[in-house]
């Protein structure tokens, strides 16, 4: 059925479908009636786990950039989601990159995008989280903070950015993730270096008064070099874990017309054409840290087997995005079918 829906959904931008699609289906929930049955649609009965210091009710959880004003929390939650990573949220309200700044690849199951870390800001995501958590104090949905840079922020002052909005969303939010690996800020990926890092880190664990876990997410464009520091540096830094990995620039492979992929322009891909490098890089810090760092998977994942290949590389919890735009609702369901 989805696959039908999805056909005429495609023929729309991207970006307005995106928001069509998530108002409609709280248009849908705010019946009871029709929320019990999209519920019992949606779930499947898992075994929670203890990661983090945090009780997930399933492995399945929601990257950032799909819900990043925290607005469509109840809905997300609602189709079976373990876990929602919120965000990227800056200091400041942000517009985001010019319009058009999403696109599908159907022929790679994949996306672009160059959204630019649009937001509302930390303040009134903060209010929005408070308010959220006020009226449903039995959920038991984890949500995560991801946070980055504005984008007028100089490097040199990024981890100021970083610390304001660490603090603005600490009471509400159960674990955070920096971000500087998304392709879309100019200057950004350069504070994957070590030093840059380092200095990130240090002033938010200053600020990290109830041990609250942060996690770092990194492109699939790093060399291994640059992971090796990476991984030098955690114990310094106190990194309780690594998000592997946001989108990739690299354009080799795609199956889609060449025109059509020079006329998007640039933005970072996702999906079916990042599987394999995500997978690979798991596998490689895990066994380079022995297993003892933290990994969440991502890249690629649009159904069970998906999923086993993130977590026998390394992963103990995996992100779905750009699957879920494609797979739709059910795709929590079916995959933890198929882990079952």
């Amino acid at each position: 059925m989805y696959h039908l829906i999805r056909r005429i959904l495609f023929l729309f931008d991207a970006e307005k479908v995106h928001y069509f699609s998530m108002n409609s289906l709280r248009l849908i929930l705010s019946v009871p009636f029709f929320k019990k049955i999209v519920q019992r649609h949606c779930s499947f009965p898992s075994t929670p786990v203890r990661l983090l210091n945090l009780e997930f009710k399933n492995i399945v959880g929601l990257g950032a950039g799909f819900d990043k004003n925290a607005i469509y929390l109840t809905e997300l939650e609602s189709v079976g989601f373990g876990f929602v990573e919120i965000g990227t949220v800056t200091p400041l309200p942000q517009e985001g990159n010019e319009k058009p700044r999403l696109f599908r690849l159907p022929k790679d199951k994949a996306l672009i995008n160059r959204m630019g870390f649009n937001n509302e800001g930390a303040a009134t995501i903060s209010s929005r989280l408070a308010n959220w958590r006020k009226k449903n104090p039995t959920s038991r949905l984890i949500i995560g903070g991801n946070i980055g840079k504005n984008k007028i922020t100089p490097n040199e002052d990024a981890w100021k950015d970083y610390q304001i909005c660490f603090e603005a969303l600490y009471n509400h939010v159960d674990y955070f993730v920096v971000n500087v690996s998304s392709p879309n800020t100019p200057g950004l990926r350069a504070l994957q270096e070590k030093d840059s890092l380092r200095k990130i880190f240090k002033a938010l664990q200053e600020k990290n008064h109830s041990h609250k876990a942060i996690l770092l997410k990194i492109a699939p464009d790093l060399s291994l070099e640059q992971i090796d520091d990476i991984i030098k540096l955690s114990e310094e830094i106190n990194l309780d874990g690594i998000i592997i990995s946001n989108t990739t620039i690299n354009r080799q492979g795609l199956q889609s017309n060449e025109n059509t992929i020079t006329q998007i322009g640039a933005g970072g891909i996702s999906g079916l054409p990042l599987q394999k490098r995500s997978s690979e890089l798991i596998q490689y810090v895990f066994q380079k840290t022995n297993g003892k760092l933290f990994i969440m998977g991502s890249g690629g994942i649009f159904s069970g087997a998906d999923a086993k290949e993130k977590i026998h590389a390394g992963a103990s919890l995996i992100q779905v995005w750009t699957g879920f735009v494609y797979e739709g609702p059910t795709i929590v369901k079916k995959i933890l079918q198929q882990l079952n």
